[in-house]
Order: C-alpha cells, then structure tokens, then sequence
C-alpha cells in the first residue's frame, strides 16, 4: 500500500476503543476457521477438510519450526535453524554502470541505475527459461514507492528541490536482477545482460479496449498509446508463458489539482480518491501530474502491466481489458478449457475482488505475450452470498452498464472499474490485497488487510467484523471441471473463511461466545496475527502470510513479519511465526524457489515510525543512530530483499 494510504496515525486509547467495541455477537461458531454455514453440496464441490475447535491437539502443524518470540527489536529474527542473509538493498549496483551509494547525494540519473524504494513483489523465474533451476534465476521486484522524508536525512530531505521528485520518480517501478547460488550462499550476478530498471520514466505501450481512447490521450501523447512510467506497483503475478504482471496501486496520490470547471472526469476522480492537495506533490514539479494542465493523464495509470524479465529490450504493456483500480496482485492460472483467469483485489476499505477471463485459450507451443491472450476477454466482479460467491460480468450494454449510467463504450467500463462494481453490487471487501491460488489444490484465498470504517449494520457473511482492525484470509473454491481440475472460470465458487486475525480470545469469559473482534485460528496457534497482506505458496501447498499492520506496532506490541499454516487436515489453520521484521518494517513478496529450499522476502520501509507531533508523516531520518539493515553510522534504514534458507538443507519449512 502507498505511504498515505499506510500512514493511519494509531489512536493511543486503542485498547479501551477496543474493549468498548465488544459485542456478545457469536463468529463462526464450531471451530477456527470453519465456514459460516455449511457450504453447498453441489456436484464437483468438495469442501476442504477443517479443523474443528477442539478436534485437534496442538503441535499438529507439518511446519518443522517453533515460533519465534513476537518481540519489537532493531533487528530481525528467524526461527532456530534457518539463516537470513540479505540478497540486495535500496540504492545498491543493477545496472553495471550504477554509481555507489550516496544517502547524501541526490540525484534521479543515479537512482535509474540502483535498486528502487520500498521493494514489494518479488518474482522468481528461473534460468534458462521454462527450466525447474532452483539455484540460478532471475528475480522481478516491485518498488512500491518513495518520499523524500524517508529517503533522505532531515536537513536534505527539508530543502527539497525538483531533482527529489526526479530521484523520488526513478525509485518507482521494478528492477530486474540475475541472482545464483554458489557454495550454499545466493548472490546477484554483477553486470547480467538481464538486469533491467522500469522506472517511471519508461516508455510504456498501452493495449486493450482502452488503448487509443480519448480519455486516455494527452498533450504529450495525442494517440493515447503510449505512456511514461508505472507508479506504486505493489504485488503482481507470473503468467505461464513467463513474463511478469505487476499491478500499479494507489496512483492517485501521485495526481493533484483542480480539473477544469465541469469536467466529466470529477465523478470518476472522486471515486478514486484524487484530490486537489495529494500526499504526494510531483504535480507542483511536473506538469503531468497537474489535472488542471492534464486532466487524462491519471487514466493512464492504475492498470496491470505485461513485462518480459528474459528480454530486456522488450517493452512492458499497460493490459487495459484486466481493469482500472488499485490493484493488488495478478495471479494468473490455466482454466481447464484452457482459458486465462487472473484475479486481483482492489486495496481500499470497501472495495472489490476481481477476476478476469481470457476470450481465447492458451497455446503452449506459441509465445505468451505475442498471442495477445491479455487483451481480449471478460472482467467479473466478485458477490459473495451466505454460500456461494457468484462472478458477475462486467460487460458493455449487459446490465446496469449502458450509456444510462455514463458508459459508453467497454473502456469507459474499464477506465470506471470501481463504478461498474458498485452497480452490479459487488460485495465490499475488508481491503482486498493479495488473491493467490493453491498450486496443489486449485482452491483461491483472498487476503482481507482489515477495515476500520466498517460498521455495524454494513457486516456481511465474507466481512463479519464491524472496525475490523486485524484482517482476515478468505478461501474460495472453484467446481471442478476437466480432469477434476480446479474450473477458475466458473461463474460460481463456494467459499470459506480460513482465519480471522487479532487475539484468540477465551469464550468462557464472554457467556460461551466468541467476541467479534476475537482471532480465529487452527486449535493449538500460540501466536496473534495482525493484518494479512501478501501470501505465497510453498511446493507443498502451505500458505505464507506476510503481515502490514494498519496500527502503530507499539500498540499491538509485536513486528509485522511472515507466518504460515497448513491449509487441510488436523494443521489447517494452525499459524505460526517464522520470521520477524525489524522495527517499523512490513514483510513483503514471500516467493519460493521451485524446489522450496530458498525463500525470498522484501523488507519494507525498516525503521518507519509515525511523527507523534506530525501526524500522518514519518520521523525524519537520523543517520547518526545506526539502522537496519547496516547498522552503520552515516547509513538510514534501506528497504530489503532478503534470502531464507533452511541450515540443514531442504525445503524451507520441513
């Protein structure tokens, strides 16, 4: 999530809020994570095994680990038996001809050339291509983003000047970096022919329904098919034929000014949350970003871009039939007809879930990207019942989208996502980050981060917390169609609620019912999970969850970090916590490679801590306190990619 959006000041009354809140309502009675209701029994449904409050004795879980302790340290920590290295830092060499890292230097050319800000989604695809490598590879990383206050020491950052929008714009985007593993220990390979660095400075090429359409063109580009730079790419995906979708996010706090008198575009901008004074002020530096000078620009962005890691001479593609909104993540997996679905969620309180379905299937034998799968298909929005989540169509002319409610043709569909949502009443999710699907058993879980403006009478069968401050982990689950595959193209799914974060609380001191704001886990979790936001799957099917707390870490009194569960039999839901952040830093793209022995993480804003006399900002940085990952004076805390490995040898977790 972009830092406006991250920098909810904690309310220091937060556990009286908290008690005050309670209600005797009974969650999910019957077991952690069970189902409200028992699901549908419908032909090529099979509900997953679960485990049942008191069914099962702790210690059940498969993971090899203990928990570490859930302790605020300047540094991070693994569990016993596993080593954590780190693999590549904030301003390090991508580039060969890269200078060295300067915090004191400001400088948009040199920032081009070294690794991003505040590095999100990591992809690993391995070398040479289509091969299962576990020990050569390339890795695709998101930078989320950037701002002056947390790149800079306060005396610099305070005398801010065009050149740190200019450096602040070239730490966006992604890089592409070679990493090996030799003699047991994972490096970057200096001056690989692969390394590449998309920037918001790129050019990027626009294809899809909306490419070429006229609320996409600018001064700059009269055609509307061509675009500079991709903003707050938070999580993204690998498609089959092994190129990258990276989602941009929040770009609207990129966008400020006034748009003219009248213009039609103040409905949608208002819907996104555009406003005249963003967090962000590249509009007072750069004109395009200024509505009142270029009021299209910001509908060139927010959309899933098509990149080809293996080629770095190829030109990354803005997908516009997938859909505009704050995406997060694009997982994309092969329907039984061989159609592509790639689902997403939109990260914002009371937003949606998509999915989307290619018109074509894929061709194995032909090059994904040339085929243009991602061009051509069908946008759903996702309703969920006491049940069953239904996929509604988000077609031009069918429904409610017609010229009647302001559309006129699928782009405008497209461009307005969120409103196409709202009129075929979507169901409005607890911030909706990162959708994945089970390789093993095809099933689909969708990451709810929390939502504290829900209220009471706005509680629904997959949101059932009212100030839903800790998050929860929705599983969906697609019939079954050829070769008892998971069919992700149906347009109807059961669905389940694997856990609920927050304290586990003892019903038999609220009258035999669990309180509402209570964490639901597997029976025998000894840990609290606060805030779910990027998952991944291990070779064998178990889900890691990356935290990002909404609230101040000093008063929920742990780090965010990664914790996993198995997903059936006696261990479903059984969490446990593997790895802690240092302090102030959220954990990002957990990725494994495909053998499972290394785990790649990113460690995201270290060292961030909420101004107490600032509200809404960070505390400068101080380089004479030594920080994260250095600890050297003279050095600020630097976003992270960071290398797990099991000590023993195997596959991370057991």
């Amino acid at each position: 999530m972009s830092e406006n959006s991250r920098l909810v000041v904690a309310n220091r009354s937060l556990r009286s809020l908290v008690d005050a809140h309670v209600s005797r309502r009974s969650l999910l009675l019957g077991g952690a994570g069970a189902a409200m209701g028992s699901l549908v029994s419908l032909k090529g449904w099979e509900r997953p095994a679960l485990a049942q409050a008191g069914a099962a004795p702790a210690g059940v879980s498969s993971l090899d680990f203990d928990d570490i302790p859930q302790v605020i340290a300047d540094q991070d920590a693994v569990a016993k038996g596993y080593t954590k290295s780190v693999l590549i830092r904030w301003g390090d060499k991508v580039l060969a001809d890269a200078p060295a890292f300067d915090p004191k230097t400001v400088s948009g050319a040199a920032q081009a050339k070294q690794f991003g800000f505040n590095n999100d989604f990591i992809g690993y695809l391995p070398l040479p291509k289509g091969s299962n490598a576990s020990d050569h590879g390339l890795l695709f990383v998101n930078h989320e983003y950037g701002t002056v206050h947390a790149m800079f020491p306060a005396e610099i950052a305070e005398k801010r000047t065009p050149e740190h929008t200019a450096q602040e714009m070239e730490a966006h985007g992604a890089s592409v970096i070679e990493v090996i593993r030799e003699n047991g220990s994972w490096k970057v390979v200096e001056g690989s022919t692969f390394a590449r660095r998309i920037t918001m400075t790129t050019e990027i090429a626009i294809s899809g329904p909306a490419a070429g359409h006229d609320r996409l063109k600018t001064s700059e580009d009269p055609s509307g098919m061509l675009v500079k730079g991709m903003v707050n790419n938070c999580s993204g995906g690998i498609t089959p034929w092994g190129t990258v979708l990276t989602c941009e996010e929040n770009f609207n706090s990129y966008f400020g000014g006034a748009l003219p008198i009248g213009s039609p575009e103040a409905e949608y901008d208002d819907r996104l949350s555009i406003r005249v004074q963003p967090f962000n002020r590249w509009f007072v530096d750069v004109a395009r970003f200024d509505r009142s000078k270029e009021p299209n620009e910001k509908n060139r962005f927010g959309w899933i871009i098509e990149i080809d890691p293996y080629d770095p001479t190829s030109q990354p593609v803005k997908r516009t039939a997938l859909g505009r909104f704050k995406h997060e993540a694009a997982t994309t997996v092969v329907a039984p007809d061989g159609r592509i679905v790639v689902y997403s969620g939109d990260d914002q309180f009371d937003e949606y879930i998509y999915k989307w379905v290619s018109a074509k299937p894929y061709d194995p034998s032909k090059p994904g990207m040339a085929q243009g799968l991602l061009d051509e298909g069908t946008l759903y929005v996702a309703v969920f019942g006491e049940k069953t989540v239904e996929w509604r169509p988000m077609v031009f002319g069918q429904g409610p989208l017609t010229a009647e409610n302001g559309f006129a043709s699928q782009a405008d569909v497209l461009i307005n996502a969120r409103k196409a949502g709202d009129l075929l009443e979507g169901t409005k999710m607890d911030r909706p980050e990162d959708v994945e699907v089970s390789p093993v058993t095809g099933r689909v879980y969708a990451v709810m981060t929390g939502n504290k403006d829900r209220t009471e009478d706005q509680i629904n069968p997959a949101n059932p917390r009212s100030w839903n401050l800790y998050g929860h982990i929705v599983e969906m689950i697609p019939p079954t169609g050829a070769d008892n595959k998971a069919d992700h193209a149906a347009l109807v799914f059961a669905w389940d609620i694997l856990l609920l974060g927050g304290t586990m609380a003892d019903p038999a001191q609220y009258g035999g019912e669990y309180p509402k704001w209570s964490g639901r886990y597997g029976a025998g979790t000894k840990v609290k999970l606060a805030n779910p936001d990027n998952i991944a799957f291990d070779p064998k099917g178990r889900l890691w969850i990356g935290t990002d707390q909404i609230i101040d870490h000093s008063i929920s009194g742990q780090p965010d970090g990664l914790f996993a569960c198995d997903l059936d039999g006696p261990g479903r839901a059984v969490v446990k916590f593997f790895y802690a952040c240092p302090r102030g830093a959220e954990l990002c793209g957990p990725a494994f490679t495909p053998d499972g022995t290394t785990l790649f993480a990113a460690v995201q804003h270290p060292g961030q801590a909420i101004s107490v006399t600032n509200p809404g900002f960070l505390v400068p940085l101080d380089l004479s306190k030594p920080s994260w990952p250095d600890f050297q004076p003279g050095l600020p805390p630097r976003p992270s990619v960071i290398v797990i490995t099991r000590d023993a040898g195997g596959p991370v977790g057991g």
